[in-house]
């Protein structure tokens, strides 16, 4: 019985996520959350930017990689200085994998070099459903017109191991640098991979 209550529930949910999934090529869906230092933030505030949405887990492995390396503290660095706004969510549920409150974020977000623009919480799950965020990492930019216009993995090579970083194709740059030439983005979706998203049900 607990099986199929499991089983069920986990259908339900994904049922879900993909009701609600944002769509790359729509609008998208507007939030408002607030940040670790207790400011609300509203994605309709940054219309005129791009914006890039990390889903994140400090306690998951493929997210490890991507901090230990120094990979995703590169990418946040590189693109705010272009004018981007990272918005990186933590949508884990209070006592789940990767939650912790404000001044625990702002403590690892330190002692990790992280440079988002600011780290969003999402404890009841609520954007991170809107949005269909399925794993930790997954990424999601949205160009200044407000358009969802990538979603999906950080780069092409789904493992934990650091020294894939350097070899991998990274979706996030070449979609990034395409959308800031004017140009098409040429892979605007991708399977996301790492851990899954801790939410609350």
């Amino acid at each position: 019985m607990k099986s199929l209550l499991a089983t069920f529930t986990a259908l339900t949910l994904t049922a879900f996520l993909q009701l609600h999934a944002a769509d790359v090529g729509k609008p998208a869906p507007d939030f408002k959350l607030t940040d670790t230092n207790g400011k609300s933030h509203n994605l309709s505030d940054f219309k005129g930017k791009t914006v890039v949405l990390e889903w994140i887990n400090h306690g998951c492995p493929f997210v490890v990689k991507h901090y230990a390396s120094g990979n995703m503290q590169k990418l946040q660095k590189t693109y705010t200085a272009k004018d981007v706004v990272w918005l990186s969510i933590c949508s884990s549920a209070e006592g789940k994998q990767g939650y912790m409150k404000p001044e625990e974020w702002n403590k690892t977000t330190a002692e990790k070099g992280a440079a988002p623009t600011a780290v969003l919480l999402d404890a009841d799950g609520k954007v991170g459903q809107l949005y269909g965020a399925k794993t930790t990492p997954e990424i999601f930019i949205i160009n200044p017109e407000g358009v969802l216009v990538y979603e999906g993995a950080i780069d092409s090579i789904k493992s934990t191991d650091q020294a894939d970083v350097a070899k991998a194709e990274n979706y996030v740059s070449k979609a990034l640098e395409e959308l800031m030439a004017g140009k098409p983005i040429s892979t605007a979706s991708t399977p996301p991979y790492g851990c899954s998203v801790k939410y609350a049900k």
